[in-house]
């Protein structure tokens, strides 16, 4: 973990100014073409929602700024970043998973799992692993949202929050949105535009 020393970091200014607000966050929802990454699924007979989860996570690891946290007023940079999403059970509640990133979709795909089986046997709300390492997400596939808000805990998050919408079949090509909510103090528009770029390549591959 690289630890930042914010007096002589070129975003000192930008940082001093959003770290204070109250809600430092921003939010913006993107489209992007999931075609490839739903034919690919369904071909290899695996989860829709872990290819794409798969590829988002590749594209955070990517965005060095996406991997800053504020940690007790200090800056910290991870290595790598994991996925806390929201798993539904079938009683229509959820609990939180971690799971741990890996750039290998088997891998990944596996560690998932291991965590639908987790969240599944209990009524626990927080998994075992609960760290800053990882972005918040969750998948509505019912809703083909066009604008999303997450909850404010009035406490310094700067954990990345990321939504997934119910996916549109338009002609040839399905679509998708995401919602991305990021704390401004980390992250400007310039570097969610990245993470776009980047989530849309591997959804391409």
């Amino acid at each position: 973990m690289e630890i930042f020393d914010i007096e002589n970091w070129n975003r000192k200014q930008h940082y001093n100014h959003f770290s204070k607000l109250k809600d430092p966050y921003f939010g913006v929802t993107i489209t992007v073409d999931v075609t490839k990454a739903y034919h690919f699924s369904k071909e290899k007979k695996i989860s829709f929602f872990g290819r794409y989860l798969h590829d988002c996570m590749k594209a955070i690891n990517d965005v060095d700024e996406l991997k800053l946290r504020i940690n007790n007023s200090v800056v910290e940079k991870h290595e790598v970043i994991n996925a806390s999403a929201t798993i539904m059970r079938q009683d229509n509640t959820f609990g939180f998973s971690f799971i741990y990133f890996d750039e290998n979709l088997d891998v990944f795909l596996n560690n998932l799992e291991n965590e639908k089986q987790r969240i599944n046997s209990t009524t626990d709300l927080f998994p075992p692993v609960n760290g800053l390492d990882c972005i918040h997400c969750s998948a509505l596939p019912w809703l083909s949202f066009s604008g999303h808000k997450e909850p404010v805990s009035g406490e310094i998050d700067s954990v990345p929050k990321l939504a997934f919408s119910k996916i549109v079949f338009n002609n040839d090509k399905i679509e998708m949105n995401v919602a991305i909510n990021v704390n401004h103090a980390l992250v400007d528009g310039y570097h969610v535009s990245l993470f776009a770029e980047k989530f849309q390549y591997y959804l391409n591959k």
